[in-house]
């Protein structure tokens, strides 16, 4: 019953809280009806197999069915084989399959994301908004009723889902965003950021994919010094932390200098007495351990 009723709501936006209401009255009352029909005709007698059982339960069901209704003057099963049966359609030829709606943008890596994952799109649709609709198996994108990429849902592995076809890499005309523009947008803070685009860009199979986290990285350095960032990309190619998560870190915990050769030298202080201190002869008194 719970079921029907989530069905009757999904029913077309023309169907009234009122109507789906009175289905629903009509559809238990049908449903006590032959309950009480049923238990009440079996409920003295006993069963040793569930054949049998089934067996009695049909013999009731067609009594029911087969009853003339005094105020109509049909039975049910009239009333089916005339009004209903001419009405039903056909049962779809695929199973049903639950599905999320969103409503997502295209980034400008010509992607959309769900659930940390992200799908390519065709790239005139940059920063245009789309539909999304997620199954337990594919991932589907529409815009505006048409759609226009398919995907193999991602559960693991890469976090790219990417169709070449999609990517401008051949058609640069057609997208704001290039590699050349990161290169040179990461130049006027230094070399260092420079190289750290360039690595970034190359660490994907298609540069567009690096265009989000060049965006992140560069966005994260307008809040730090020239010299603060320029240690930060050196430390980050460095260690190969390529991505906004590992380089907010150099920034927040202050690991961006490179680690020097050298060991550093201990501090001299007055309370660090050195280890001639555990070779000094010690007061008799305290020897004996008065």
């Amino acid at each position: 019953m719970r079921q029907l009723r989530q069905m009757l709501r999904l029913a077309g936006s023309g169907t009234s809280s009122r109507e789906i209401a009175v289905v629903l009255a009509k559809v238990e009352n049908g449903m006590r009806f032959a309950q009480s029909c049923i238990l009440g005709r079996l409920r003295n007698q006993t069963f040793f197999s569930l054949a049998g059982a089934n067996a009695a339960i049909r013999q009731a069901l067609d009594r029911v069915n087969d009853h003339v209704m005094r105020r109509l003057g049909v039975s049910r099963r009239q009333l089916f084989e005339t009004v209903e049966r001419p009405a039903l359609a056909s049962l779809p030829l695929e199973d049903y399959e639950f599905a999320e709606w969103r409503l997502a943008r295209v980034s400008t890596d010509c992607h959309v994301e769900f659930k940390t994952f992200f799908y390519s799109v065709p790239h005139s649709l940059i920063r245009q908004q789309v539909d999304l609709r997620a199954t337990a198996r594919i991932i589907e994108i529409f815009h505006r009723g048409k759609r226009i990429a398919v995907h193999q849902r991602r559960y693991g592995g890469p976090r790219h889902g990417t169709d070449p076809d999609h990517m401008p890499s051949s058609h640069r005309r057609y997208a704001e965003w290039t590699p050349d523009r990161f290169r040179r947008w990461a130049a006027s803070v230094g070399p260092e950021t420079e190289g750290l685009v360039v690595a970034i860009l190359a660490s994907r199979p298609h540069p567009e994919q690096g265009f989000r986290t060049c965006l992140g990285v560069l966005r994260l350095f307008r809040d730090v010094t020239r010299d603060r960032a320029e240690a930060v990309s050196a430390r980050a190619v460095e260690i190969g932390g390529l991505n906004c998560k590992s380089i907010a870190s150099l920034i927040a915990n202050h690991k961006a200098a490179r680690h020097s050769a050298e060991p550093t030298a201990i501090v001299d202080h007055a309370n660090l007495r050195g280890p001639d201190y555990f070779h000094c002869k010690r007061p008799r008194h305290l020897a004996r351990g008065r």
